[in-house]
């Protein structure tokens, strides 16, 4: 059992919590919102209404966790922290932050003899449930340290059928999470994995896309085909080749509102696909489709098409993300 501070209650903050205190570890919780620590505080667990009073309610070596929005948010929840601890504390920024923000973190924190590890964390709103997949930067003996915490928010082995060739009694990467390497390794593979999932999704939404206007007037009557695109998400989930979670979420979107009218296409993107792009450039390496992926979200924010609104349902579906207004 271990005792850690959950600091940020939000959508995926507070379900973390939860699945730790299901794990029977100990969580002392925070966020500027009081009605958050007070409803997590009646599930069990210790509230605080200051930093101040989270670090008074852990005991050396502290763990910090910080699931806050990227940018301007985790880094004063992580400087502020940074002022409060004493050596040997231990930071771990679970959001969404950029790969060179964790590196300079890291500097900072070793500048104080305290300890920063950088956990890309994916599984959205279902994380409670199914486990959330985690991407670790930091030093191996703290990462080590901390690993009771993350077998506990991991998935585990499930009914996931192993890869051939893997028959190791403990591999971290078949129970969901993995050492990626230094500070920053973390967050930059869970970069990346947004970039590809932007590519995925887009990939879903131009093929629906054009199943839905096959009934067209701008075709030859004959060639025209009303297309039941709730059925074909559904066939598409049983035995094919590009069956996923994504394709799921689909099904389950255009089950509920086959036209997708509470979605107006207006789709959003949180920072990593521009960071994958960057990377991509800064390394040399061709990434047509995420690139496409990316600017069509930007495209999307002008002109909507049914994929676009596709999109915003897989997003709201995975990781409860509402449309901005408009």
């Amino acid at each position: 059992m271990v005792r850690l501070a959950m600091i940020g209650l939000g959508r995926m903050g507070a379900n973390i919590a939860r699945r730790l205190m299901l794990g029977d570890h100990e969580i002392v919780a925070f966020d500027r919102d009081a009605g958050a620590v007070a409803t997590l505080a009646g599930e069990g667990a210790i509230g605080a209404s200051s930093l101040e009073e989270v670090v008074a309610k852990l005991t050396a070596p502290r763990i910090f966790w910080v699931m806050l929005p990227a940018g301007v948010a985790t880094q004063s929840a992580v400087d502020a922290l940074m002022e409060l601890s004493e050596p040997g504390d231990i930071i771990i920024d679970g959001g969404n932050s950029f790969y060179k923000d964790d590196i300079k973190r890291g500097a900072a924190a070793k500048d104080k003899q305290l300890h920063y590890v950088d956990v890309g964390t994916s599984g959205g709103v279902w994380g409670l449930e199914r486990g959330y997949c985690m991407m670790i930067g930091g030093d191996k003996e703290i990462v080590d340290l901390l690993d009771p915490i993350f077998d506990t928010l991991a998935p585990g082995l499930g009914s996931v059928v192993r890869t051939t060739g893997r028959d190791a009694s403990d591999d971290r990467a078949e129970r969901g999470y993995i050492h990626a390497g230094p500070t920053g390794a973390g967050h930059f593979v869970k970069m990346v994995h947004n970039g590809i999932e932007y590519g995925l999704m887009q990939a879903y939404a131009e093929g629906f896309d054009i199943l839905k206007s096959k009934s067209s007037e701008r075709l030859a009557p004959e060639e025209r085909f009303d297309i039941n695109l709730t059925d074909v998400a559904e066939v598409w989930r049983r035995g094919s080749v590009i069956s996923s979670w994504l394709l799921d979420l689909c099904a389950i979107s255009l089950v509920e509102d086959p036209m997708l009218e509470q979605f107006s296409g207006h789709v959003s993107d949180s920072g990593e696909g521009q960071w994958t792009i960057d990377a991509a450039m800064e390394e040399a390496v061709p990434a047509y489709v995420l690139s496409a992926a990316l600017f069509a979200r930007y495209r999307s924010r002008v002109d909507h098409t049914f994929g676009d609104k596709l999109l915003s349902a897989m997003r709201f579906g995975f990781g409860g993300h509402v449309e901005m207004p408009q």
